[in-house]
């Protein structure tokens, strides 16, 4: 047989994340390429007897099908926590629990996004996202990152010059690869940017939680009257990744719409881990949970730095980021980051190389990721003694 791709699938290429965690199958490799949370993160017991009772309890309902939007207790407990610890008000607002919230990217680009229009992200931005943005065929334009949050005079030139400008794609905490948390202020005008040209926000918030150090800025759906923002928020950095359940909070006819391209994909998320998510949200103390698992992060994240600072040669910059998984860097002018990526993975390092994260993977690119959330005490001291020597041997200051 000869195979003939549709045209939104015959260029898209896979993950290069992925496609480097098959190399870490190699026990004797120290991966900093992963983004997935700390094993002890996770509140186990919690979830097993969680489970058991659902199933001894409610074993049909948690087997059966469900509507589209969700298990209603579990809408009620989401829009219960937007309104008292994230302080968004749902009074114009509904919500849709959606499979991980990469759908919330990709129910979004279904419902607004026509083959030729311009989605606009954060460069670097998250890979996933990139990828489901690319696959409807539409006009992907980054818009570069600031320490405090994107150039806004480029975000607006952008939204100015760019054709049939839908969306603007934004991690606003601790930002995925960069570690950047944007500033109240550039909040505020990317909102204010946003309205002017009528270009909603697409506000992805998985590791809001996560906060290691600094002051929680509110979030854009927060202040935001107009209708613009799309909220896109996730259990996989608060309770486990592998259940796969996510929320979105957003105008009701954009979540009237998005419910209509999620029946479309899978009919309704899984209705055992949306039973659990619920009874976790309503019967254990997830601030306390919250707590617990920031120390975890805050530790392994001030290992790394402390390892970085101690080892890396100081032509290298990287950021400090005030939580989520990653840490940002960036080696001198001249330098060949793929060769440098390269000779840390015969190094036993893997590291992911920064063009993965850019809207145009082809542009130059001198910056590489590191997690510090999967890998163990021992592996981070270890992989950043190799990558320091790495960097010295390469870069001497």
């Amino acid at each position: 047989m000869v195979y003939q791709f549709s045209d939104r699938m015959a260029t898209l290429q896979p993950s290069l994340i992925r496609e480097i965690l098959k190399s870490t199958s190699d026990p004797s490799v120290i991966s900093f390429a992963a983004g997935n949370p700390a094993p002890d993160a996770f509140p186990v017991a919690d979830v097993q007897r969680i489970a058991a009772e659902i199933l001894a309890e409610q074993p049909i309902m948690a087997l059966q099908y469900s509507v589209t939007e969700g298990y209603m207790p579990l809408r009620d407990a989401c829009k219960k926590l937007l309104e008292t610890h994230y302080g968004i008000p749902m009074r114009d607002n509904e919500l849709i629990i959606i499979s991980g919230a990469q759908q919330g990217a990709d129910l979004t680009a279904k419902a607004l996004v026509n083959e030729g229009d311009t989605v606009l992200c954060e460069d670097p931005s998250f890979i996933g996202c990139l990828n489901c943005f690319r696959s409807y065929n539409c006009n992907l334009v980054g818009v570069e990152m600031e320490p405090d949050g994107v150039n806004l005079e480029k975000l607006e030139q952008a939204m100015r010059e760019q054709p049939n400008v839908k969306l603007f794609y934004m991690i606003p905490n601790f930002q995925n690869p960069s570690g950047i948390t944007t500033s109240l202020e550039k909040r505020k005008a990317v909102l204010r940017l946003a309205e002017k040209y009528n270009v909603l926000i697409l506000e992805d918030n998985p590791y809001g939680d996560l906060r290691c150090s600094g002051e929680p800025v509110p979030s854009i759906k927060s202040f935001d009257e107009s209708g613009a923002v799309i909220y896109v928020g996730s259990f996989s950095k608060l309770l486990a990744p592998g259940i796969r359940v996510g929320f979105v909070a957003a105008p009701k006819p954009l979540i009237a719409k998005m419910t209509v391209g999620k029946q479309c994909s899978d009919v309704h998320t899984n209705m055992l881990a949306q039973m659990i998510c619920e009874r976790w949200l309503t019967t254990c103390d997830v601030e306390a949970h919250i707590h617990k698992i920031q120390e975890i992060y805050k530790r392994k994240c001030s290992l790394m730095l402390d390892c970085i600072k101690k080892e890396f040669s100081p032509a290298v910059s990287y950021t400090v980021p005030e939580g989520g998984l990653f840490v940002w860097c960036t080696l001198p002018e001249g330098a060949d980051m793929m060769a440098f990526c390269n000779r840390a993975v015969e190094k036993k390092v893997a590291i992911v190389p920064g063009s993965a994260f850019l809207a145009d993977q082809t542009a130059p690119c001198r910056a590489f990721r590191l997690n510090f959330s999967t890998p163990t005490d021992q592996a981070i001291v270890k992989g950043i003694e190799i990558l320091g020597q790495l960097t010295r041997e390469w870069y001497p200051a």
